[in-house]
């Protein structure tokens, strides 16, 4: 029996198609993956499922229920957790809790939900204080609370770790009925082989529809095989690296330095001891779950956070005691789209090429430069608000790297988009470092981390590992980069 039932469904915003004709039935009481990139039409599609948006053409049946035509009768049998974080940051957690039991006339019976989220010990915190994996854990025991015949997840365990993303399809298939039907979206194909059947989308269409292993017994081979549906990926040189100049390095041993580098909020260290040495020419990872300390790493760096204590340096030059000089080598992309939407592409890029230095015909010059390389011509005169998210990270990436830094700083740089355009930018990274960029990342994709000359794994504030991804993955016996996350934290939990 179907649960979900879509024909020759087509939906349109303005001129773009974001549902191309689609169809595909989803069977009770499994769960199904919805995978794809930002764009693909996932989040469009669990709308038109819910009800939330009605349909050009093509028909939808929810539960046997028309979700426009009986949407207060289908939403007593949804629960429906939307990608944004749709709990009340000022409440805290038990307090959200119950007003969403009150709202579904449930009983105050939450010590399941909180065992298994564990988040007992947070019951009394603020819910836009915890950190990203907790927050998605709170949205979905909410969802849980009215044990609903069909829950639908949106990109529940986007920029969540390893960790958290594994307890997260642990709670689904824990707490739900075996009658329940869950929809479950997500932008990571290594999660397809936690699903029961996998829809992979792609441009509003369904390339693939059926048990992952039908495609692939591996996540790995599953990935590349969702490259050869989608057109394949013939990897080129990359023209970002070959107009790449790289800047004096000043002859330093070391062009990234933290010694002893900690950040303390009262008696809570968000940092601690944290301690590493960066080479010209060397991709340097930062990994570790949602709150380890990463991002809190990442700006003590860049000097948007003073640190408690402990030393900073680029090329050299203490970030604290000279700011200005010490940002002047570095191109920072950062994990939230930070540009300015509001403007066009062409003069995001002037602006950003403004403040690096350049002037007149310098900055005019690079400019054109910047365009051609990363094939903006058509878009240079578009609003930056209208592009699609992997445009926007392409931008950010030319914004960071328009004064030809010597130092990349890379916060999640390929978050949410297509798995073309993350080979795309990894072509580019690691081009770039063989031209002598040094470069630090953060990421949440664990084949990512193979690129990675050496990592440094973050738990606690702490880093509990620091080594190349071989020697991290034969210290504690792992196949791949994520059994090895998995297991360094569980063996510093020891």
């Amino acid at each position: 029996m179907d649960a979900i039932v879509v024909s020759h469904l087509t939906k349109m915003f303005s001129n773009l198609i974001a549902i191309d004709d689609l169809s595909l039935k989803i069977e009770k009481g499994k769960i199904t993956g919805l995978i794809g990139a930002d764009g693909a039409g996932k989040t469009t599609l669990i709308r038109l499922i819910v009800g939330m948006l009605a349909p050009k053409n093509g028909k939808i049946s929810v539960l046997n229920l028309n979700p426009i035509e009986q949407k207060a009768e289908l939403n007593q049998k949804i629960g429906y957790m939307p990608q944004k974080f749709g709990l009340y940051e000022d409440l805290t957690v038990l307090q959200n809790l119950e007003l969403y039991a009150d709202l579904k006339n449930v009983p105050h019976d939450f010590d399941k939900l909180l065992k298994f989220t564990q988040l007992e010990r947070f019951q009394g915190r603020l819910a836009g204080a915890l950190s990203g994996g907790m927050k998605q854990k709170l949205g979905l025991a909410v969802v849980l609370l009215s044990s609903p015949e069909l829950l639908v997840l949106d990109e529940p365990s986007v920029g969540v770790d390893p960790i958290s993303r594994r307890d997260l399809m642990q709670m689904v298939r824990d707490l739900i009925s075996p009658q329940t039907t869950v929809l479950w979206s997500t932008a990571y194909l290594d999660e397809a082989h936690s699903f029961d059947t996998a829809i992979v989308l792609d441009k509003g269409k369904v390339i693939f529809q059926g048990k992952p292993t039908e495609l692939a017994k591996t996540s790995q081979e599953f990935e590349n095989k969702v490259i050869d549906l989608m057109g394949g990926y013939q990897k080129k040189v990359s023209k970002v690296a070959e107009n790449y100049t790289c800047s004096n390095t000043n002859n330093v041993q070391y062009t990234v330095i933290a010694e002893n580098l900690e950040k303390r909020y009262g008696d809570f260290y968000a940092v601690r001891n944290n301690s590493f040495y960066i080479k010209k020419g060397e991709i340097f990872g930062l990994l570790g779950p949602n709150g380890a300390g990463k991002s809190t790493s990442f700006k003590m760096m860049c000097g948007l956070a003073r640190p408690t204590s402990g030393t900073a340096k680029i090329m050299g030059i203490d970030i604290v005691e000279n700011p200005e000089k010490a940002r002047s080598y570095l191109g920072y992309m950062a994990q939230k789209f930070s540009l300015y939407e509001t403007i066009t592409v062409e003069q995001n890029l002037e602006f950003f090429a403004s403040v690096y230095g350049l002037h007149d015909n310098k900055l005019k010059k690079r400019l054109e430069e910047i365009i051609d390389i990363f094939n903006f011509k058509e878009i240079r005169n578009q609003d930056t608000s209208e592009l699609p998210l992997g445009f926007k990270q392409k931008l950010s990436m030319a914004c960071a790297l328009i004064h030809n830094p010597p130092i990349l700083f890379l916060d999640e740089p390929t978050s949410g988009v297509d798995v073309v355009t993350r080979r795309e930018f990894w072509n580019h990274i690691t081009s770039l470092a063989k031209k002598g960029a040094t470069v630090l990342v953060t990421t949440h994709f664990m084949d990512e981390a193979e690129y990675c000359d050496r990592i440094s794994l973050f738990y606690r504030g702490e880093a509990v590992a620091i080594g190349t991804p071989d020697e991290l993955k034969q210290r504690v016996g792992a196949k791949n980069m994520e059994e090895a996350f998995v297991n360094l934290i569980e063996e510093s939990d020891k």
